[in-house]
């Protein structure tokens, strides 16, 4: 059971008051004071963008939240956020031990999304949905969040393990090919002496037993991280996260993918330049073509067409609602 409640408040709700007056995603009812979100009003997808603040509180303490804004992407929450809000809202859960994962996400997890609603569920019951990816940027500015910058998974990894070896922070590594973690903890450990590594793992390819999930919980449990970084990989470390998050002590699993890769070294990222202006996906492309074409010929393209419908369609929404209200205040 997911330990932690997403609730959707209305803009005209104060933050203190969200126990009060909530309004899902999927219209303007108002919900009778604090409930679980169901399956069904996560998984719209509303082309519109519905704007919406997120307010992620722990069942363990009620109490502690973090309030996030979201720009509906596709049917995807992505987080308005910079790299430095998404540092410091990490921090507050370590600090407070309460239980949140972190999906960072691009096109290509929106677009799974969009054609699984157990992924979209999963994504919009995140603590974090970091936009990994320039063109959820843009989206995001468009659909009126600001500020709102790239949130990329090697970067957050970056500056948390900086911090965590700061501050003490135990780091867990999960994912990866053969030897990875190992190499990622040590490329790691290398550079921040004071970094605290409780343990790596490399799973098979393929799904974990019974017997090997619960061998799993128990190993991480007793390692006592308080960070889990999880490269696996779109769409399988989403689902790792939500299927382990209630059994593992850790208060943040943070999915980042490729992320594992880049900082150990074992594969170059795209230049600066590339990154910036969404690109990326061009530079990944041309460096492991067998893998990747298949994906990004169709994600790049769909994505483009989809993403600008929504917007197409929210401003003519915009339209029509500015001239019935003119129509409605002429009558009156």
């Amino acid at each position: 059971m997911r330990n932690l409640r997403a609730y959707y408040q209305c803009g005209a709700c104060p933050i203190a008051g969200a126990a009060q007056s909530l309004q899902c995603v999927n219209g303007p009812r108002l919900c009778n004071g604090p409930r679980l979100c169901t399956e069904n009003e996560n998984n719209n997808d509303t082309l519109t963008g519905a704007e919406g603040r997120v307010i992620v509180m722990s069942v363990q303490d009620p109490c502690t939240k973090s309030v996030l804004d979201r720009a509906f992407i596709l049917g995807v929450g992505v987080s308005a956020i910079t790299l430095d809000r998404a540092v410091s809202t990490i921090e507050q859960w370590i600090e407070r031990r309460t239980k949140n994962y972190v999906c960072v996400t691009g096109a290509h997890g929106v677009i799974e999304s969009r054609r699984d609603p157990q992924l979209r569920h999963i994504h919009n019951e995140a603590g974090m949905v970091t936009p990994d990816g320039m063109p959820l940027v843009f989206m995001a500015r468009r659909l009126g969040f600001k500020p709102v910058s790239r949130v990329y998974g090697p970067d957050l990894m970056r500056r948390l393990t900086e911090i965590s070896a700061q501050k003490g922070y135990r780091q867990f590594y999960y994912g990866g090919g053969a030897g990875i973690a190992e190499h990622l903890a040590a490329t790691l450990k290398a550079r921040y002496p004071t970094l605290s590594v409780a343990g790596t793992m490399t799973p098979p390819f393929r799904p974990l037993t019974p017997e090997e999930g619960e061998a799993t919980v128990a190993r991480i449990n007793e390692a006592a991280p308080d960070i889990v970084w999880v490269g696996l990989s779109t769409p399988k470390q989403e689902l790792w996260m939500a299927s382990y998050i209630g059994r593992l002590n850790a208060p943040v699993l943070v999915g980042v993918g490729a992320a594992f890769d880049f900082l150990a070294g074992t594969k170059s990222q795209a230049p600066v330049w590339m990154q910036q202006s969404g690109l990326e996906w061009a530079y990944r492309l041309a460096q492991e073509p067998r893998r990747l074409w298949k994906r990004y010929v169709h994600i790049v393209p769909l994505f483009f067409v989809l993403a600008l419908t929504q917007i197409v369609v929210r401003r003519v929404a915009g339209i029509v609602s500015l001239r019935l209200k003119k129509s409605t205040a002429s009558i009156t």
